[in-house]
């Protein structure tokens, strides 16, 4: 995927995941962590958004059509495809940073909204008494740890 695409992918994800356009990214970034640090994120996208770009203008001027590249260019034509490489590396992991980050606020915003659910499942799981489907029996008590065949009585019990 270009980087270019990369960038609209990473536009779209933040702004689904905090519900608003991202038109002004310095009044959004205050309210939380996670998003201005999926706008810092985007912003270095950005820049090597930009430098796929200018590798990718500096291959296509050096592979024209009807031109056969000199000698001279082709340490600056596998440099301009090294750098082009290396911009779509870096973009993919910018992408991939930005996902973690709107995962992770996700996740933070199902925390926060129930954390009566959350309290009573971590009480009912730590009790041991977690409900049984209907119509299942109860399991049978366990014997107590020492407990074996009764021995046989000395005498007569009274």
């Amino acid at each position: 995927m270009p980087p270019a695409a990369n960038l609209a992918q990473a536009t779209a994800m933040i702004e689904k995941a905090w519900g608003q356009p991202l038109e002004m990214p310095e009044v959004h970034a205050v309210r939380s962590p996670c998003e201005r640090s999926a706008i810092h994120i985007r912003t270095a996208l950005v820049i090597t958004d930009n430098a796929a770009a200018v590798h990718q203008d500096r291959l296509h001027a050096l592979t024209r059509h009807g031109h056969m590249p000199a000698f001279y260019e082709m340490d600056r034509l596998t440099g301009a495809a090294a750098g082009l490489r290396a911009a779509h590396a870096e973009s993919q992991a910018y992408l991939q940073s930005i996902r973690r980050v709107v995962e992770a606020h996700e996740a933070a915003a199902s925390a926060d909204s129930a954390p009566e659910v959350r309290l009573m499942q971590t009480t009912v799981a730590c009790s041991g008494h977690a409900t049984k489907p209907p119509g299942t029996m109860p399991d049978p008590p366990a014997p107590p740890v020492g407990a074996g065949p009764p021995a046989p009585a000395a005498g007569p019990r009274r």
